[in-house]
């Protein structure tokens, strides 16, 4: 896809990633709408502050309407609230579940008929190494993101007879503020990822792996789970 006077909607465009991403097609020269809870929060020059809460579904809605001549949607915004599976509080693995896989699914429903009115264009979902990697710390976060690797698969294969591609970013610790308490070398550039994220949109990439860690546990799925010890 073309991201020159292509037409964006970024989710979550006020901070970290989805800043970058909205920051960088404005330099390729898209049309950008900055979405967010609370558009007064964004300060992406050049972009459209659009006011767009993924778990509002007349929010959605009014967003598509807006934004009626988008050819690109981003997923991008997303929560991780630490919860586990088992012990942790269900109504924060219900709201992670809301944010990361009900959210996405909302917006591509609302945008996919825009897009194909509009010629066509592209989805692209921001997921996770733990789309993959289920470690018990992070259990909610990692289900809500395996979800939308499915949603992504699925949605790929519904829409490309629409003429809209869809693609999943994979990455790992991201220096965002979600990833505030992580080490600073354990952590890659999210400018970095959104200039990955930008080039896999435009080479049509259904996956991309956006540092060694997502390509590492991308590889390792074939692997036989190792038994628990007891």
């Amino acid at each position: 896809m073309e991201l020159k006077n292509a037409v964006a909607v970024v989710t979550g465009a006020n901070r970290g990633l989805g800043r970058h991403l909205a920051a960088q097609l404005v330099e390729r020269g898209a049309k950008v709408y900055a979405a967010a809870r609370r558009p007064e929060t964004v300060d992406v020059p050049g972009s459209v502050p659009l006011r767009l809460d993924v778990t509002d579904a007349a929010s959605i809605r009014e967003a598509a309407r807006v934004a009626s001549d988008a050819t690109l949607l981003i997923n991008n915004a997303g929560i991780s609230t630490g919860a586990t599976l088992i012990g942790g509080d269900t109504d924060e693995v219900r709201r992670e579940m809301e944010t990361n896989f009900y959210g996405p699914l909302a917006a591509t429903r609302a945008f996919a008929p825009v897009i194909e009115s509009n010629g066509g264009g592209a989805v692209l979902n921001v997921l996770s190494a733990l789309s993959w990697f289920h470690p018990a710390a992070l259990g909610s976060y990692a289900a809500s993101k395996a979800a939308a690797w499915a949603l992504s698969g699925a949605t790929r294969e519904e829409l490309a007879p629409r003429g809209i591609a869809v693609s999943a970013l994979h990455v790992g610790y991201m220096d965002t503020d979600m990833a505030a308490a992580v080490p600073a070398d354990q952590k890659v550039a999210a400018a970095d990822v959104a200039a990955q994220a930008l080039h896999g949109i435009e080479a049509s990439l259904p996956e991309i792996l956006a540092d060694e860690t997502s390509r590492y546990v991308k590889q390792s799925l074939s692997a036989a789970p190792q038994p628990n010890a007891g």
